[in-house]
């Protein structure tokens, strides 16, 4: 299934075509050598059902593409990039880090990566390919910053952990601060070294563009800058403070960006109407890519592929508490290669629950109240991965849905690439030093 999930991507079909079409490919040839029922396709009804259509937080989403679609489409979105890398133009790659600051932002603002990824794909990638940026570089900035609406609270994935292990959600959104903001860092840190390096690969914006004096500048900021960022910080408070939920917070956004675009001049039925008909588009086609991930998966599953994934990573042996943390890391993360992150969770967590809460780490962590929180989040931390591995990094597919035509799945696998072993960096610093996960949950209190 991995085999020809892989080959069948470059074929040209739509993603959740292929995605789907493969589920019913093998699920046909198991029935053929009777390792698999054809009633079990029956138990897909409820599944896409019970995780697709009756999932009130995804709502948010065509809300959110709408969004992103108009701040796009009105031109808003293309003057606050703008402004922020007049603010940035001495700084190598400052547009890419503009993207990468862009998407935490986001992150924090809807929790929920398919509207993230979409929503910055649709706002950034013409802009950094105006500038002519590297096209890996420029999807694998996207592709990196928008999988932090993950892990950055309010994250719907820690909503599911702290259910399945029984932790406070509360302290699970405070433990993830941290590492979400570290790897924002750690990205920013390497599109300057990568620009600094190879300056050709992200082009800064020319000395003589830009604003004349500090005056212009001031109106820049004014116009282009702060609106938006108001906004943004809008739908981010009205979550934190309680005062909505994603959902809502979505319908305040759409509702923002209609005002930002009039105020500018540039709501008209035309602009209106190119927003609708892309954000139904759009949103088509993310919904379908969960309907076949959901079937791809299930089939998957059916025929045992996660039974031998745990098996032969079993076979290594496991004895100390670092071992079965180290063992536990590499499934989680190779498991990304193959499963979405709730497939992930459901496989893994209900089994090694009962294990996990068994080992002793207080050595390194000063106490062991602190380590079921620590663990989850490293575990989150490891899952975000699973966005952007191939052959089914679901960002992939996002990304390859909302590119033209001129970005193939070549660009988009190479420029991955350098961003997952990021990741995995930002990982094993969580590892190393756990107060960057327990810090900010210890200080207000959430242990006590």
């Amino acid at each position: 299934m991995f085999l020809v999930l892989a080959a069948s991507l470059f074929c040209g079909f739509p993603v959740a075509f292929v995605l789907g079409g493969v589920g019913i490919l093998f699920g046909l040839l198991g029935y053929w050598f009777e390792v698999f029922n054809l009633v079990q396709f029956y138990n897909l009804l409820p599944r896409i059902w019970g995780s697709v259509a009756q999932n009130q937080v995804l709502v948010a989403i065509p809300m959110f593409v709408f969004m992103g679609t108009l701040l796009e489409k009105s031109g808003v979105a293309d003057d606050l990039l703008r402004c922020l890398q007049v603010l940035l133009r001495r700084v190598p790659g400052g547009l890419a880090m503009s993207v990468t600051l862009m998407g935490t932002i986001m992150a924090a603002s809807t929790g929920i990566v398919g509207a993230t990824v979409v929503m910055l794909t649709l706002i950034a990638l013409p802009a950094m390919m105006e500038r002519n940026y590297n096209k890996e570089l420029a999807i694998g900035t996207i592709a990196s910053a928008g999988t932090l609406g993950i892990l950055i609270p309010p994250s719907i994935m820690l909503v599911v952990m702290g259910d399945l292990l029984q932790i406070p959600v509360g302290t699970l959104f405070m433990a993830a601060v941290g590492p979400g903001l570290l790897l924002s860092l750690i990205y920013v840190a390497y599109i300057f070294v990568v620009a600094r390096i190879f300056p050709h690969l992200a082009p800064p914006l020319p000395a003589d563009m830009g604003p004349g004096d500090a005056a212009e500048l001031r109106r820049m900021i004014l116009r282009s800058f702060l609106p938006p960022t108001f906004l943004i910080a809008l739908v981010l408070g009205s979550i934190f403070l309680g005062w909505a939920t994603p959902t809502e917070a979505s319908g305040v956004g759409c509702f923002g960006a209609m005002l930002l675009a009039l105020s500018n001049g540039r709501l008209d039925l035309k602009v209106l109407r190119e927003t609708l008909e892309s954000s139904a588009l759009t949103n088509g086609m993310v919904f379908f890519i969960f309907l076949g991930a959901t079937l791809f998966s299930y089939v998957l599953r059916a025929l045992g592929g996660d039974e031998v994934m745990v098996e032969v990573l079993k076979a290594a042996g496991i004895d100390t508490a670092w071992e079965v943390m180290t063992f536990l890391m590499v499934l989680v993360f190779f498991l990304g290669f193959f499963f979405d992150w709730i497939e992930i969770c459901l496989i893994v967590l209900p089994v090694f629950a009962p294990l996990l809460k068994t080992l002793d780490f207080s050595a390194h962590l000063g106490d062991s109240k602190y380590f079921l929180a620590w663990m989850t989040t490293l575990i989150a931390v490891n899952l975000q991965t699973s966005f952007l591995t191939p052959p089914f990094g679901v960002t992939l597919f996002y990304m390859k849905g909302a590119v033209p035509p001129s970005i193939t799945m070549g660009h988009i696998y190479r420029g991955i690439v350098p961003f997952v072993a990021l990741q995995v960096i930002g990982l094993v610093l969580a590892i190393a030093l756990p107060q960057v996960v327990l810090w900010l949950p210890i200080a207000t209190g959430f242990f006590d």
